[in-house]
């Protein structure tokens, strides 16, 4: 252990072999809370110091080091937190680990994006009330409030950002666990300085404001990778412009990481394991469907196959894969690509979604020609897949060979477990959802550590259908989607059901589960799990 007091010099020497560095000057320190959030995350990356997390019992900060860094910079540390800590040193390696978790975490990044300041209402007054026409070239407050927007919305794990003009002002909403929620309202004037530099930012012009855009913004945020997609819309007011934060940590995600149930998980990954074929997941924009595709993918990516993609757009870049991506400007839509990757000698073949015939004839004669199709089609359950690739003509016999399974999936929030409340179900509720009056079920309440929403986080809800010999009779005779749904439920949850066992174990709400639950669920048949 080396005492280290405020004003000494400390050769680099000292350091070496010792376990912990412990600074203090006798002052007292002061309480965490008051303490500030973190060390600014521009001197914590130049000079190879980052704040640990720190356990609530524990009354001493400690401070990672960087091997082979000045140790000078901890006594700029000391006078910056104000009172005493324990120092580590860490290889450089796991400090680049540190300090990508620690900021891209706790908003430091945000702060350090935004040029120090993390306010966003500040950021927002700094917008001038009036467009200097003599000085509309100083855009510099615009660019630190996307920035601090862009970097607030990573550090809370928001999806999509929506920057909306209207009559009245410019509204900035965010979408978390699904949901929307407004969180700046600015002038209206502002919406033109405002959608010019996210143009600037995403590469596109500016000038032209009659057409939408695409474009993209790629940033880094305490070292993590994030991937923005920017679309712009003309409306009456001036442009809307959504953005979609991608975080790449995503593209690693496996599936075990994706929360199906042990028998999802396993019907899916049988189908996974056939040589030829077509697998199917459904469900509505934002409920997960490329990220199923992508574990699934990671599954295969072995080494040993050629893996194909044709998607709009690619979303997360997987090492080994490759990936197209559509540009219906120059011809290039899904069914081109699919017809042209199919003579790059692939074994599997992932289609970002099949939407009209020809991408479903072309996937179908894939599939026939030995090649294992993974796509998505937008239905609201895993049986209506089978009646939407009817409605496209693809011939019965054919879909009936071709088909492997079906995934229809949801997500719904999560019940922040430090809030919520256990009440006895109403007769109402009740009867939604198939309990018995007073079967104790959890609500929402709201506390500081879910943002007082009562939700932290979501959950997937699946349906599979394993296409089995009995469906295929059905599927070839034409059968409809009560039918088909009879058989492939009988001894297996649908959504509906496996949305209420989430509820019954307090990982949702009954809210959460009528949301995604069809009105007209089907009756519980004999041997179902609701039976």
């Amino acid at each position: 252990m080396v005492s280290i007091r405020r004003g000494d010099e400390v050769p680099p020497d000292d350091l070496a072999g010792a376990p912990a560095v412990t600074l203090d000057d006798g002052s007292d320190p002061m309480p965490i809370q008051e303490l500030a959030a973190n060390i600014p995350y521009g001197f914590a990356r130049k000079f190879g110091v980052a704040l640990l997390e720190q356990a609530a019992e524990d009354p001493r900060f400690r401070v990672a080091l960087r091997e082979g860094d000045d140790p000078q910079a901890l006594l700029e540390v000391r006078r910056f937190l104000s009172r005493p800590f324990d120092v580590e040193l860490v290889p450089p390696e796991r400090f680049d680990s540190i300090l990508s978790e620690r900021y891209a975490v706790d908003g430091q990044a945000a702060a350090d994006a935004a040029s120090g300041i993390g306010d966003l209402d500040m950021l927002a007054s700094d917008i001038p009330t009036a467009e200097d026409l003599l000085d509309s070239a100083d855009d510099a407050p615009a660019i630190r409030l996307i920035n601090g927007i862009i970097a607030d919305a990573a550090r809370q794990g928001v999806s999509d950002i929506h920057i909306e003009p209207y009559d009245t002002g410019l509204v900035i909403r965010m979408r978390m666990d699904g949901v929307l929620r407004e969180t700046l309202r600015m002038p209206p004037h502002a919406a033109s300085t405002i959608v010019s530099r996210i143009k600037v930012m995403a590469r596109l012009d500016i000038a032209e404001r009659r057409i939408p855009q695409d474009g993209r913004i790629a940033l880094t945020l305490g070292g993590k990778l994030l991937d923005v997609r920017v679309s712009t819309l003309p409306s009456r007011a001036g442009e809307r412009v959504v953005l979609r934060i991608l975080d790449k940590d995503n593209a690693g995600i496996d599936l075990e990481q994706l929360g199906m149930p042990e028998r999802v998980d396993a019907v899916f990954r049988q189908a996974l394991a056939e040589p030829n074929g077509i697998i199917l997941v459904t469900g509505p924009t934002g409920s997960g469907k490329t990220t199923s595709l992508y574990g699934g993918l990671r599954l295969l990516n072995d080494g040993s196959r050629n893996i194909l993609t044709v998607e709009d757009p690619v979303e997360y870049a997987i090492e080994g894969v490759g990936q197209t991506q559509v540009n219906p400007k120059v011809g290039l839509d899904f069914a081109t690509g699919l017809r042209a990757i199919l003579r790059q000698d692939p074994d599997v073949v992932m289609v970002g979604e099949i939407r009209d015939r020809e991408t479903a004839e072309i996937a179908v004669q894939a599939s026939l020609t030995g090649h294992l199709v993974l796509s998505t089609v937008h239905t609201n359950d895993a049986v209506g897949a089978i009646t939407r690739m009817r409605d496209m003509r693809i011939e019965p016999f054919l879909l009936a060979s071709t088909l492997r399974a079906v995934v229809a999936q949801r997500l719904v929030r999560k019940l922040c477990t430090n809030c919520r409340e256990q009440v006895q179900s109403s007769n109402a509720v009740a009867a939604l959802l198939g309990f018995d009056a007073g079967t104790p079920i959890f609500e929402a309440r709201g506390c500081d550590e879910c943002n007082h929403s009562g939700y932290k986080g979501r959950i997937g809800v699946f349906e599979i259908i394993r296409i089995d010999d009995d469906i295929r009779r059905m599927i070839n005779a034409g059968g409809d989607e009560s039918q088909i749904a009879r058989h492939a439920y009988l001894h297996a949850p649908n959504l509906g059901s496996a949305a209420r066992a989430l509820v019954r174990d307090g990982v949702t709400t009954a809210e959460e589960a009528v949301r995604i639950s069809r009105l007209e669920e089907p009756e519980p048949v004999a041997g179902s799990v609701d039976a």
